[in-house]
């Protein structure tokens, strides 16, 4: 099964994903930028798996840049806590 298959299974990956860089001393902004870079290429280039991916790709696509980063600052901020190592 694919992590993007489960909603709460993307969270816990992307959760994992978020420890292991700020373990290797990634700061906040870094963090930020790559998640901005991740969600572009996830509304543009991958198939939405579930509703919630669905809503948040539609989201995306109507966002300017501006909105976009907010809404990758409020996907760190939602898997903050999930993931194995939470």
């Amino acid at each position: 099964m694919s992590v993007l298959e489960n909603f709460d299974s993307w969270k816990d990956f992307l959760g994992d994903r978020l420890h292991q860089a700020q373990g290797q001393g990634m700061d906040q902004q870094a963090v930020s930028e790559i998640a901005y870079e991740i969600g572009g290429y996830l509304a543009n280039s991958v198939d939405a798996e579930n509703d919630q991916e669905a809503v948040l790709r539609d989201l995306w696509n109507v966002a300017d840049q501006k909105e976009q980063h907010a809404i990758a600052n409020m996907m760190v901020k939602l898997v903050r806590n999930e993931g194995t190592q939470a």
